[in-house]
């Protein structure tokens, strides 16, 4: 297929310009540096330093002898993505290109109104260049499962049959979204259910917990290749930074209670799961909506898990709970629905033992470039 990759430098985007690329796809990788550019501003750059887009691209190319099409431009210029998909006519446009912090959203006016902006200008001209464009191309793109929030009842695939006075319909879930990130993701899908019954658009929108991992086949052979790993209070995912927390002899930060409760996945989950999406297309006129995890963990139980591997390795880990900085419940019923990617063969690489050595066994070789600043949280929500 051609696929256009909107956000490819980022901790999702790079591995999936590789994957593709790798299974034979012709790939067209655009991203502006935006989470690098904040990442510099904020302090909070990543774990590993890596090259730029155009010098990953030829680093896997002498490693793997595959050529990815690198541009460099602001999404937020409709006419320089409307001028690709022109040229490109996509099969695919994998939409990752968004601010994807939900700390720094909350951090101050301009960080929110810089999410705000990029996010929904960059899936408002999306839909715009593939319907002038591109009308049979297939959108996949990456939504969140925070925008659900956490319900006090189970969390369907995107939509929910509701019966009201004796009448029937089916409508988009309930969303309630804990930060201006997540709040945007949940107006970018209502932006996209808006395009696609009005113009017969066909989407896919994956409803993602957080992803943990450095390992993909094709980083595995070169550590340049590794995605951007961030261990930081305003990019870095709880897995990942208490990862980095064992190693740095930091206590794990848990906020408040800890039983704060999310759907997790492995990064080469990520890979198979955008996979299965774009190879498997909709319909024209419809929204696929797909629950992108495969297991769930409250916030006490990875600290359990990341201390019991690594005080194995001779770690001493300690887990600390600290105030919570995030307005959010510390304790609350969570049991999401994800059967969809499963039945289109997914096969989960779940957070074993072993996983969790593995990872820690990479964060040891970096442990000098380890900043512990960058470690707790200098956000608050209210």
């Amino acid at each position: 297929m051609r696929v256009i990759i909107l956000g490819a430098d980022g901790y999702l985007g790079w591995p999936t310009v590789m994957d593709f690329a790798a299974k034979g796809h012709e790939v067209w990788a655009v991203d502006n540096y935006l989470r690098r550019t904040i990442a510099q501003q904020t302090q909070s750059e990543a774990l590993i330093p890596l090259p730029n887009l155009q010098d990953r691209a030829a680093i896997f190319k002498a490693e793997h002898g595959k050529d990815v099409d690198v541009r460099v431009f602001d999404l937020c210029d409709y006419h320089r993505l409307a001028e690709l998909v022109k040229e490109v006519k996509p099969d695919c446009i994998v939409h990752y290109a968004e601010q994807p912090s939900a700390p720094y959203s909350m951090s101050g006016f301009d960080e929110a109104r810089l999410t705000l902006r990029n996010n929904l200008d960059v899936t408002f001209n999306t839909l715009w260049a593939v319907r002038e464009h591109a009308p049979d191309c297939h959108i996949v793109k990456l939504g969140t499962m925070g925008e659900y929030g956490v319900p006090n009842i189970d969390i369907e695939e995107g939509w929910i049959d509701i019966e009201h006075k004796g009448r029937k319909d089916k409508f988009l879930f309930p969303r309630a979204a804990g930060s201006l990130y997540h709040t945007t993701k949940v107006l970018d899908t209502d932006l996209i259910w808006f395009y696609v019954r009005t113009w017969g658009l066909r989407v896919t929108d994956l409803m993602q917990g957080p992803v943990y991992g450095l390992s993909t086949d094709e980083s595995d052979a070169d550590e340049r290749l590794f995605p951007n790993f961030h261990y930081d209070d305003i990019f870095g995912t709880v897995v990942n930074r208490f990862m980095v927390q064992a190693v740095a002899g930091v206590p794990l930060t848990v906020f408040g209670k800890g039983g704060q409760t999310r759907g997790y996945l492995n990064l080469r989950d990520t890979l198979q799961c955008v996979g299965l999406a774009m190879e498997n297309p909709v319909e024209k006129g419809e929204l696929r909506i797909l629950n992108q995890l495969t297991e769930t963990f409250s916030v006490n139980d990875l600290a359990d898990r990341v201390k019991r591997v690594g005080d194995q390795m001779g770690l001493n880990v300690e887990v600390k709970s600290i105030d919570n900085p995030r307005k959010e419940r510390e304790e609350h019923y969570y049991n999401p629905t994800h059967s969809g990617l499963m039945e289109m063969g997914l096969k989960p690489n779940y957070l074993t033992d072993e996983v969790t050595a593995s990872i820690l066994e990479v964060v040891n070789r970096h442990k000098d470039k380890i900043d512990p600043s960058k470690i707790m949280p200098r956000v608050k929500w209210s």
